[in-house]
């Protein structure tokens, strides 16, 4: 009997001692005294994990999100005009702002972002031996959409790639634009129709955003 009663008492005393312990170590307090105020302190700790992340749009879509809608501009020339210096705007239902006007977006989280705008040739029109129309003609100007400083747009050129550099504020690139394209009109070429869609007659620019 006597050694039970020791048993009970040596596991009670132990599991006080693991009850001090929990109380010294586990995040609640107990405050006693007279002293004005009396306070008593728990902590949380927080943990918020970011990946790095780049998000372009140039043309329909939304913030963060994919979208497989490739906008097409395009232009046509009236007969009076031609060759004549005068630019022409794109036709109205072009890009997804209309009249040749895009949606241009760049998100990034992990430093300065590199823009670039790369062409496989000159426009052509798809008769052997026409000369082609180059991208040059094709002009952009960036205006402003949401953020205060307009997302720069690369120029256009033939068979190349033209870079533009967004800079980061805190590795942070959060800027858009609103990009007109407009055709120069400055140059006099067989009739036809230059590029077209899906890529055809070399029609397609691929914009490229890359960040760190």
């Amino acid at each position: 009997m006597r050694k039970n009663l020791i048993r009970v008492v040596a596991a009670a005393a132990g599991f006080a001692s693991l009850a001090t312990s929990m109380v010294a170590h586990a995040e609640s307090n107990i405050t006693t005294g007279t002293t004005t105020p009396l306070t008593a302190l728990a902590h949380l700790d927080f943990q918020v994990t970011v990946p790095k992340v780049l998000f372009l749009q140039v043309g329909a879509g939304t913030a963060l999100a994919a979208n497989a809608t490739v906008n097409q501009i395009a232009f046509t020339v009236p007969a009076a005009s031609v060759g004549s210096n005068t630019p022409v705007a794109a036709t109205v239902g072009s890009g997804d702002l209309g009249s040749g006007t895009v949606t241009a977006r760049v998100i990034g989280n992990n430093g300065n972002v590199t823009l670039t705008a790369t062409t496989t040739g000159a426009l052509s029109n798809g008769v052997v031996g026409d000369p082609t129309l180059s991208f040059t003609q094709i002009s952009t100007t960036a205006a402003q959409n949401t953020s205060t400083v307009p997302l720069p747009a690369p120029a256009l050129g033939d068979n190349t790639t033209t870079t533009t550099t967004v800079n980061a504020t805190g590795k942070v690139v959060n800027q858009d634009a609103r990009w007109t394209f407009s055709f120069l009109n400055t140059v006099v070429v067989p009739p036809g129709t230059y590029g077209g869609a899906n890529g055809a007659n070399n029609s397609r620019v691929t914009y490229t955003a890359s960040m760190p």
